[in-house]
């Protein structure tokens, strides 16, 4: 039997004084994560320190080599827990993860990323593990440019593990991408960065649905872990998302791998596949009707065997291995250069609606100004005492206004754009660069 690694991610849900029932989620999280059996655990939204301390300290026997990840007002809320050695870390905070004045949304005041541990595997040698969390905001319906935001998450995660795989080291990536399999950021993610979606990989004889699913065989055919019916967090409402009502749910969450990049000893290095793949965390937590969390988890097998004739005894091993061969292909996998042009054009109309954005905002200022000055002037007239408190509210409220405005407008407004050109100028820089190499029907 062929070596193999157990992976689960899972995105706990746990801001603090906002996460329902997170005090006994987070302890069953912990129990049924010590009776595991996983050697590698990702976990996304663990903001409280003390949760990730109780769940380390419930599996530290068996994963003795934990990272927590810091970054942002709030914490990262990426967690990776396994049972090889650390040998480096790194958290890189994604350049743009949403807007300072969307209080409910939170994603400005949070440090969401890609956190990652390098670990020394007894077979594969080094192999770096990801964990991430994208940006929610902008939904799956409508135009490219309301998920810019996520845009830009995808190919910086995608840069990120294709230079992991191009330090020739193995790549494991899990987290919550906030994107369905077909969209165009997982789209940046698997074709750029090379990666295979184990889910994909392990499912791909279950054909599209071509009627009415219960919400079971959401979760055991298409690997449905979000807005699911069976969680308990789920608005009782009926969905309006088509996908949703297709699938009885989306699938946002993901396990990812890859070899090292393509050389000339490929034949010799061990080789990964993904015997099984399935949604986890999805019954009520014991004692209790609340699920884990308002996401499931997903876990993989993924199969270690030097040559194809390791997995001759499992007929699924032999597909699951011809489905990832392209991994072992002698040129590096690329993005097309229709995917190119539709991510340059999103994040081009992002760039002019944030110009847009800034000269209303500014605007705003402006005139904030010119009515404190007013009130200033006026002040000297009011005569009425019980008017006082009323003026000095309203000065208060137009101070507050013109700060805002300022802020949003003037330096988030800058921060955006030049996040936003530096990623049009990467892309514009690698599509003329495969443009010279590529084919003439590229």
């Amino acid at each position: 039997m062929a070596e193999q690694i157990r992976v689960v991610s899972l995105n706990c849900w746990g801001l603090k004084y906002v996460s329902k029932d997170r005090h006994e989620r987070v302890a069953a999280i912990a129990s049924a994560l010590a009776r595991s059996d996983y050697d590698i655990i990702a976990l996304q939204e663990i903001w409280v320190e003390a949760d990730y301390n109780q769940i380390r300290q419930n599996v530290v026997s068996r994963l003795p080599y934990t990272k927590l990840f810091h970054s942002g007002a709030l914490g990262a809320g990426l967690a990776i827990l396994t049972k090889w050695p650390i040998i480096a870390t790194s958290m890189t905070p994604y350049s743009l993860v949403g807007e300072p004045t969307d209080a409910f949304g939170g994603d400005w005041f949070v440090g969401k990323g890609v956190g990652s541990v390098t670990i020394m595997h007894p077979v594969l040698g080094e192999v770096q593990l990801f964990v991430t969390h994208f940006c929610a905001t902008g939904g799956e319906s409508g135009p490219e440019y309301n998920r810019t935001y996520r845009l830009v998450n995808a190919w910086e995660f995608a840069k990120a593990t294709r230079q992991a795989a191009e330090l020739g080291r193995y790549v494991i990536a899990m987290g919550d991408f906030n994107s369905i399999p077909t969209s165009l950021p997982m789209n940046v993610i698997l074709n750029h960065a090379g990666l295979v979606d184990s889910w994909a990989t392990s499912h791909a004889h279950i054909p599209p649905p071509s009627g009415m699913l219960s919400p079971i065989e959401g979760i055991v055919k298409y690997g449905i872990t979000a807005d699911s019916p069976l969680n308990s967090y789920r608005d009782s409402e009926p969905s309006s998302d088509p996908i949703v009502r297709r699938y009885q749910g989306k699938r946002l969450d993901y396990i990812l791998f890859r070899h090292p990049s393509p050389h000339t000893t490929n034949d010799s290095l061990p080789r990964l596949a993904c015997r099984d793949s399935k949604v986890v965390f999805t019954d009520s937590i014991p004692g209790n009707s609340c699920s884990y969390s308002d996401h499931f988890g997903v876990e993989a097998t993924l199969a270690i065997g030097a040559h194809a004739e390791t997995y001759t005894d499992n007929h699924d091993d032999i597909a699951s291995l011809k489905d990832t061969s392209t991994m072992w292909s002698d040129s590096p996998s690329e993005l097309s250069s229709n995917v190119v042009t539709e991510v340059m054009s999103a994040l081009n109309t992002s760039y002019r609606m944030s110009q847009d954005r800034s000269r209303k905002e500014l605007t705003i200022f402006g005139s904030s100004i010119l009515v404190l000055i007013a009130f200033i002037i006026g002040s000297a007239w009011v005569v009425i005492p019980w008017f006082n408190p009323v003026f000095v509210l309203l000065i208060i409220f137009v101070s507050w206004l013109a700060t805002t405005k300022l802020y949003e407008g003037f330096i988030f407004g800058n921060w955006e754009r030049k996040a936003l050109q530096n990623v049009i100028e990467e892309l514009e820089l690698y599509k003329n660069v495969l443009s010279s190499q590529a084919p003439p029907n590229w």
